[in-house]
Parts: C-alpha cells; structure tokens; sequence
C-alpha cells in the first residue's frame, strides 16, 4: 500500500539503529564483474555475517533465482532464504529505510511499521555511477514491504540508505559529498534536501560532514564509512593518526565540525575515534578475479592498486551484539573490538574475519545489511 504525503505527517520517523530489531535483510553477491572468483569468497563472508546476526535476531536472505539453492546451503535452517531479482546485493542502499509510527493516525491507524522507498541510480548514474543498470535494484524495497504487507513511501530524490544515520531523537548525520553531488539530485538545494530528510526521516537537524572517508568513491563517500551515532550525543569517527595519510585531513576536518556543533536536544557531541585499518590496497591477484568485460551493464572496474574503502565504523548494530569487519590487520582490528566493546559495553562485539572480501566489491557489513525495526 502506498502512502500520500510524508511520513511526519503520518506519525512517523526513523528510529535508531540500537532500537529493537524484529528482523535483518539481506542480499545475495553474485555479479562477476564485481566480486572476485564468481563471488564465492564473498559469499562465505555474507553468509557468515548473516549467521553471526542471525543469533541474536531473524535474518531473510534474498537470493536470484539462479542463486537460490547455493544460497540456501550455505546457510543454517533458521535463516529465510526467498527469491529476489537484483543488480547487485547492497541492501542498505536499495533496501527500503524503515519507520515507526510514534502516535495515532486514523488513516493508517493499524501500520505501526512502514519503509521509505528512495530513488537510486547506482550511486551517480550512468556516467558515474558503479553499474549502468539498475532496473532491479529500484523493486527491491517495494519488494521487501510487500514481503512483510508494510506500508510503503515512494519518494522520487535519490538517496541511498548508508549515506544517512540517526540517533532517533531528531539528528540526522550526513556528508556533503554525496548527498549534494551533482550527480545524485542536481535540481535541489541543500536547504530543499534538509526538507525532505526532516520530513520523511522525522529529524529537526541534520549535521553535515564535508566528506567521507578517502578512497569511497564508489558512493561519493558514504556516512556510514566515516562516522556513525553510538548513543545520543554520541559519535564514532573513522581516524587515523598518519598525518601524510590523505585521511587524516578528512577525520580532522569532521572532528572540527563535531565537536563545534550540538544535536537536535542541544547536546555537545562526545566523539570517539575509531582508527581505520591499514591502509589496504587491492592486490593484482583480487583483481585478476574481477571479469572486466566491456558491456553496456558492466560494472565500474576494480583496479589492482586501488586503495580500499576499509572502516569499522561500517558495522552492524543487532539485538544484543556489534557485528564489526575485521581485516586482517591485527593491530587495528584488536583496537576496533577494544573500542567498540567500551562504546558498547552491554553489547557483544562478534568478529567477522574475512570482511576485506565485502570491501573489494565496494563497501562492508554495515552496506550489506538493513535492520526492520520491532513495533514500538
């Protein structure tokens, strides 16, 4: 069912990540020309991932058709394997973004739980962006909600789910590379998309990073690579203490911001820094894995040399755990679990080896899935 006007009008607003899940979504990597070896090393880590959330909250697994059974033997009975048509398998960003419903509205008085489905254009068209057809990714979130008889928003700016976070108490955190990129909404002004993000995200203020993280061009530099809400007034930033690592620049730049700036309540932000890994590159053997192919709908090429986009802050938030990226950089992925345990201290942080196969094919684990929240 499709919903008129927005979801403030109706009640609604995007809760907080740390609020009760009733479920996780996610999908299925299988594209060639972008996961190495005919996506088999990723889908072991996807599969890990989803077995790692499914115990701590019910996990759906979408999978082409041609990709159903493989799916489904690699994952355990109590995981929900259904068929869906995809481009490629970033449900953060072609997911629906899901919103409660926080007081009585007699049109729709018996949905509590609805989902915004945005506009995508693979993160910047067919000139910039990562493959140049979409046309399954945009019937992912309408496929979703039907899935769950949920309530839908259809909203026609282009937005992707991980370049958006909230504390579900009215801040919004975001980045200007990529939400004012000319090649996402190049109609609109930046005081016209603050106005849709508060109207359909329920937020009074929306607090803005220059940039992302270095290297993620594939999104134009994703909030959710670079900086993310641990609690209200508080935020994790991706750092690193190299100050001849184009990096350093852009966390020093967002700390500035940080911690000049208050949240909806008018609270300082307490930030805590989460260094990056490496940094990684892509090796020649990773890329010799990639079918580059020159076709109409292949994807962006993946070079060997390319540094990669690795974040912890690109973790996912389950019931009760933090399912964080590890890379294989022992110093920093030690530190990571350190510091994400002490930011979550009732939470379990559970380690996911491998995840260095997710950022190859352009983000991680925090891109890889959408959490549907429980009812209010």
């Amino acid at each position: 069912m499709d919903l008129k006007e927005t979801p403030s009008q109706h009640g609604f607003y995007m809760p907080a990540e740390w609020e009760t899940h009733s479920e996780c979504w996610m999908g299925w990597p299988e594209r060639p020309d972008n996961w190495r070896d005919n996506a088999v090393h990723a889908q072991r880590v996807f599969a890990r991932v989803a077995c790692a959330i499914s115990k701590f909250e019910p996990v759906t697994v979408c999978a082409a058709a041609g990709q159903w059974a493989n799916a489904r033997s690699q994952m355990p009975e109590n995981i929900r394997v259904v068929e869906m048509s995809m481009n490629d398998s970033w449900f953060r960003d072609t997911g629906p973004t899901f919103v409660v419903r926080k007081r009585d509205s007699s049109s729709i008085k018996q949905h509590k739980i609805a989902g915004i489905d945005w506009n995508f254009n693979s993160w910047g068209g067919v000139d910039d962006g990562c493959y140049k057809d979409w046309s399954l990714d945009l019937l992912v979130a309408r496929k979703i909600l039907e899935i769950n008889r949920l309530p839908r928003f259809p909203q026609s700016i282009i937005l992707e789910g991980g370049s958006i976070h909230v504390d579900g108490e009215g801040t919004c955190l975001t980045t200007e590379e990529c939400l004012l990129n000319k090649n996402r909404n190049p109609q609109l002004t930046k005081e016209q998309i603050e106005d849709v993000l508060k109207s359909y995200l329920g937020v009074t203020k929306i607090i803005w990073l220059p940039r992302g993280l270095y290297g993620d061009e594939d999104t134009n530099g994703h909030i959710d690579n670079m900086c993310c809400f641990v609690k209200p007034g508080v935020v994790l930033l991706s750092w690193t203490d190299c100050e001849s690592d184009p990096q350093h620049e852009r966390s020093v730049e967002a700390l500035s911001i940080l911690t000049s700036t208050t949240d909806a309540s008018g609270r300082k932000l307490q930030v805590i820094k989460l260094h990056v890994p490496g940094p990684l590159y892509m090796t020649n053997k990773e890329a010799a894995g990639v079918v580059q192919v020159c076709v109409d709908d292949d994807a962006k090429p993946r070079l060997p040399g390319t540094r990669l986009a690795a974040s912890y802050v690109n973790f996912y938030i389950a019931n009760g755990a933090i399912i964080t990226p590890q890379f294989g950089d022992k110093k920093w992925d030690d530190q990571a679990v350190r510091v994400l345990s002490s930011a979550f201290p009732d939470y379990k942080v559970v380690r996911i080896e491998g995840a260095r196969e997710i950022v190859l094919g352009g983000g991680n684990i925090h891109c890889i899935t959408q959490q549907q929240p429980a009812c209010p």
